[in-house]
């Protein structure tokens, strides 16, 4: 199981930009240094969905709402994932979380992964006008 823990979410307005940043605190076998890693969505009362993948090569892929205004990316030691949001919409408001699955990946406008999956605890956005 690796541990992951989320920030830099807040409010923001239409428009508006914020960088979201998740840490991984613990990775036993070091696991997310070998699978993809990603981002989900939770808007308020709704299922999560991805939003972003990044592989250990570094190839991203986008749901097609994120694409052109969301972009994630990994530092360098690998151990801190970032996504960053821009042009927020109100329809973006929710929780953020950020994940590892061996299979973790968007196509044609869609994200998918395998299970199991880890999780961070989520950050919360709230985009108003």
């Amino acid at each position: 199981q690796v541990q992951l823990v989320e920030s830099g979410g807040g409010s923001a307005q239409v428009g508006g930009s914020l960088m979201l940043s998740c840490v991984v605190a613990e990775d036993r076998y070091g696991v997310h240094n070998i699978y993809p890693m990603g981002w989900f969505h939770q808007p308020p009362g709704q299922e999560r969905e991805g939003v972003a993948a990044i592989d250990r090569d570094g190839r991203t892929s986008y749901r097609a709402s994120a694409a052109g205004r969301f972009t994630i990316s990994k530092d360098p030691s690998g151990n801190t994932l970032y996504l960053e949001l821009n042009s927020l919409k109100p329809e973006d408001t929710g929780l953020y979380f950020c994940a590892v699955a061996a299979t973790l990946f968007c196509r044609d406008g869609r994200c998918f992964n395998s299970r199991p999956i880890d999780f961070g605890q989520g950050t919360q956005v709230t985009v108003s006008s």
